[in-house]
């Protein structure tokens, strides 16, 4: 059994990234540990995990629960469920701060994600985290990142100053979704365009610029380190649609990518295949 450290931000991390790896992990017989910057329980974006808050009228009280686009972006009954049990996990209701983690203290380390910027900031800035998520892969062990994790991984420096990705093969949330879901949210949440996007260009820079996916290649000694489902995949269509999800028995909408003791992955939909194959690195290394 390994355990496993889960740090998550007081508010708006993914619930199906978080909580489907948790229920994954701990089924296989791992230990979980969870972390908050004060030590009190987190919460998910609760737009993510009802989908109300998605769709052009969820402001008015009569109409607000019938979820369109609501229903096709936000956590299945899969991770809805989960997450119910997560709850009740006394790792989950008794979390660590994050100023309090000693590495040596975990055998691996997930970082899951979310793309709310209210919430999501404080995780992704942490020089606590970066400095923790650094000294994982100084020290080889198995680190797991899926979605905006990958970006908070990708800010973690060596001690020659460049990012513990260099070097790394690794996927993460690619632009051609996180451009999709920016469009739907104009449309659906049309007072809060920026839904989607954690990070906005500046005046001057290219569309694209501060997404997940280029701030993360900029990190890596290659762009061709980066990598996205490739179009020759048979699957590719169904990978790449960003509706289609992986469940416990089907992985065929996931992309998933090992580099050795790392291993990351791109949205919620990738999450059952992606803690799969960290439980699977997980007990490679214990053998």
């Amino acid at each position: 059994m390994s355990c496993v450290l889960l740090p998550i931000p007081s508010r708006d991390f993914d619930p199906t990234e978080v909580a489907v790896s948790w229920e994954i992990l701990t089924q296989h017989g791992h230990r979980v540990v969870f972390a908050t910057p004060d030590g009190k329980p987190g919460a998910c974006d609760p737009i993510m995990l009802s989908g109300i808050g998605l769709d052009p009228w969820s402001g008015i009280p009569v109409l607000r629960n019938i979820r369109v686009l609501g229903l096709l972006l936000s956590a299945n009954a899969d991770a809805r469920n989960a997450y119910t049990e997560m709850l009740r996990d006394p790792a989950f209701k008794s979390p660590m701060r994050w100023d309090r983690i000693e590495s040596k203290d975990f055998d691996a380390l997930l970082l899951g994600g979310g793309h709310r910027a209210r919430g999501m900031r404080e995780y992704l800035e942490s020089t606590v985290l970066q400095r923790i998520t650094a000294e994982f892969f100084a020290d080889d062990k198995p680190v797991a990142a899926i979605c905006h994790g990958v970006l908070l991984a990708a800010r973690s420096k060596r001690v020659d100053g460049r990012s513990v990705l260099y070097g790394r093969k690794t996927t993460a949330l690619p632009w051609a979704l996180e451009r999709k879901g920016s469009a739907l949210a104009h449309v659906g949440r049309f007072w809060d365009r920026n839904y989607y996007r954690t990070y906005t260009e500046a005046t001057g820079q290219p569309a694209g610029y501060m997404s997940v996916q280029q701030e993360v290649t900029r990190a890596l000694a290659s762009s061709a380190d980066f990598i996205d489902v490739p179009e020759s995949n048979p699957e590719f269509k169904r990978k790449t649609s960003g509706t289609a999800r992986d469940t416990v028995t089907n992985d065929r909408p996931a992309w998933v990518v090992r580099d050795e003791n790392y291993v990351s992955a791109r949205w919620p939909g990738d999450t059952h295949s992606f803690a799969r194959t960290f439980a699977e690195v997980l007990e490679a290394k214990a053998s």
